[in-house]
């Protein structure tokens, strides 16, 4: 898959001005747990992959993809995982007929199941599940359904077969955004909007390595955490930006779906850190940088696999090596100084002397996790963080 990947996100870089990358990488955390109740190690010996069936040709290939959101408003979550998809279909050649989008609340198992089960009767060979809620129901369909094709983004399950996750090391870019966030506030209060509490180690982990970035320049900084409990709800996004700029917040950051953060940050004249895709476009006047996503690295090779009949069920975990991830170009009235530290920071994470869980990491409630010498493994960043920074602070 890696070669794939390589030739052809060089020839979709145009389909996405932003992100940039020399390819994507498909090793995985050390432990996925599988829709099978046991684990797939990550030398392939827990389980013998099958390819559910013979290859399909481009012709006959169709796509289902299910969002939370609507791509076309704004420039979040669901409208990134769109670009990767429309880069998809530019590098192979698909028609528009041979897409198929749904917009399903991944909250509602039953409405997912619905949306999921009228692709295949469209004819969907492949489908892309994209976001967190909709993992169970993607695992049990995928049984149902051995012939078919399934690629959940973020979470954690898996068969080995026709039904794997896909998902990159964000937090590599996050700490990044850390530094710049930590480099440019001067009240040394940061705003951060979550869509999910600790109980999610996507999220959590997102804020932990941000806020680690952030302590690495600025010590006295706080990142002040305002929990939605929702991946898509603008009315609850806008009010928690709201409460963190009334606070004094004077950079705000995000993990949710709706770019309110970075809209309202602009109206109030103070900074923004976008994510999911280059904000600068929709607030030139506040936005630092973006934390993005290049997913049409992942979707044309997946794509592709299957028609090439190479499909191995493998789980797919890229970073900002493989082109997968990373942050834009930093503003031209960032701090003095700012691009000096991220570029060194960059450095130091692409030779692996920086995995941002390095050593002893102290809590906010005084715990003291991992070890001197010692970095955490992807399998505790992707499911076994449910703690915050010692500098982060929850707003309720």
């Amino acid at each position: 898959m890696k070669k794939r990947i390589l030739v052809f996100l060089m020839a979709g870089m145009f389909i996405v001005s932003s992100m940039t990358g020399c390819g994507a990488g498909n090793s995985e955390p050390d432990d996925y747990v599988t829709n099978d109740g046991y684990e797939v190690a990550s030398d392939d010996t827990a389980q013998t992959k099958v390819d559910p069936s013979k290859s399909i040709s481009k012709e006959d290939i169709k796509v289902g993809v299910l969002y939370i959101s609507d791509p076309a408003e704004g420039s979040g979550y669901s409208y990134t995982h769109d670009l990767g998809i429309l880069g998809m279909q530019s590098n192979l050649g698909l028609t528009d007929d041979q897409i198929e989008r749904k917009i399903v609340d991944d909250s509602d198992t039953a409405a997912t199941k619905t949306a999921i089960e009228e692709c295949i009767s469209d004819g969907c060979n492949v489908i892309f599940t994209t976001s967190w809620g909709y993992m169970e129901t993607t695992a049990e369909v995928a049984e149902e359904y051995p012939e078919v094709y399934f690629s959940h983004g973020t979470g954690y399950m898996s068969n080995g077969k026709n039904f794997n996750n896909y998902f990159g090391r964000i937090y590599q870019p996050r700490y990044l955004s850390g530094i710049v966030a930590g480099m440019n506030t001067k009240s040394n209060k940061i705003g951060y909007v979550a869509a999910m509490d600790t109980s999610n180690s996507e999220v959590t982990g997102g804020i932990d390595a941000f806020a680690i970035g952030v302590a690495s320049v600025n010590p006295d900084a706080k990142i002040y955490v305002a929990v939605t409990n929702s991946w898509f709800d603008p009315e609850k996004e806008e009010a928690a930006t709201k409460k963190l700029l009334d606070m004094g917040c004077d950079v705000m950051s995000q993990h949710c779906d709706t770019p309110y953060p970075m809209t309202l940050a602009q109206e109030h004249g103070v900074y923004g850190i976008g994510y999911n895709s280059d904000m600068s476009k929709e607030v030139p006047k506040a936005c630092l940088c973006s934390v993005i996503w290049n997913w049409s690295a992942y979707y044309t090779a997946a794509v592709n696999d299957v028609i090439e009949g190479t499909w191995s069920g493998d789980n797919y975990y890229g970073g900002m090596a493989e082109g997968l991830v990373g942050i834009t170009d930093l503003a031209s009235f960032c701090a003095e100084g700012t691009q000096e530290k991220v570029t060194a920071a960059s450095e130091a994470i692409l030779n692996g002397s920086n995995n941002v869980f390095d050593g002893e990491l102290k809590t906010n409630t005084g715990e003291v996790i991992g070890s001197e010498g010692e970095t955490l493994d992807d399998a505790t960043i992707t499911s076994g963080i449910d703690w915050y920074y010692e500098n982060v602070v929850v707003v309720e």
